[in-house]
């Protein structure tokens, strides 16, 4: 291996650390929000922590990210995955369906306040001449919109398929049974180029906001 591919994987881990944490930050997002809307099942599951153990999927939080590292290096900016989903039960919330879609949307909700968070460190790194600091908050931002505009595609298990069965009148039972296929599904979505061209509009277009909202050059 040579060193500009050392370094290419390097800055790889470096995102899959950023994925890890912003994952974490994303389901602690739906279990707190499930905590105030009346249901504690995350709650009595430890889920409602900042604890990355707590929320890892095997698959999509260690598989998937670390096959797109080593076997696609260069893709590493665009680097997505997922985390254990956070149980919910219905039955304990006041308003069903309301709150169903507070819970879910409370995970990119997250993503985007951490997205704009990181570009305010990027114009305080900027300001004090950390431009390491700058660079690292930039990929992260990038990284947690990609989470944020990602799960709202409506493809079970994503947050933007649950969203899709509360306004269509899905049951449950065909949901959970559809849930089933999602991993595949997600693969194949994954391999077309529209939608990461949409996912890429999407991103780019948040950050170009934000650098104006925060003066960043």
């Amino acid at each position: 291996m040579d060193a500009n591919t050392g370094n290419v994987i390097v800055n790889g881990l470096i995102s899959y650390l950023g994925l890890v944490i912003l994952l974490t930050f994303h389901e602690f997002g739906h279990a707190w929000v499930a905590l105030k809307c009346g249901d504690d099942t995350a709650q009595r599951q430890g889920r409602v922590s900042l604890n990355p153990i707590m929320h890892i999927d095997p698959i999509g939080t260690v598989l998937m990210p670390l096959l797109m590292i080593f076997m696609s290096p260069n893709i590493s900016r665009f680097m997505i995955g997922w985390a254990k989903p956070v149980p919910v039960d219905l039955n304990n919330l006041g308003h069903r369906n309301r709150d169903d879609i507070l819970i879910t949307m409370a995970g990119p909700a997250m993503n985007l306040l951490l997205g704009i968070g990181l570009m305010a460190l990027v114009r305080v790194g900027l300001l004090v001449h950390l431009e390491s600091m700058a660079e690292l908050c930039l990929r992260f931002a990038s990284l947690s919109l990609l989470l944020c505009f990602f799960n709202l595609i409506p493809i079970p298990p994503l947050d933007g398929s649950r969203v899709m069965r509360v306004v269509i009148g899905m049951s449950y039972e065909t949901y959970w049974h559809l849930s089933r296929f999602g991993f595949i599904a997600v693969i194949l979505v994954m391999q077309i180029p529209q939608v990461w061209q949409a996912l890429s509009f999407a991103i780019g277009g948040t950050m170009a906001v934000l650098e104006i909202l925060f003066g960043i050059p």
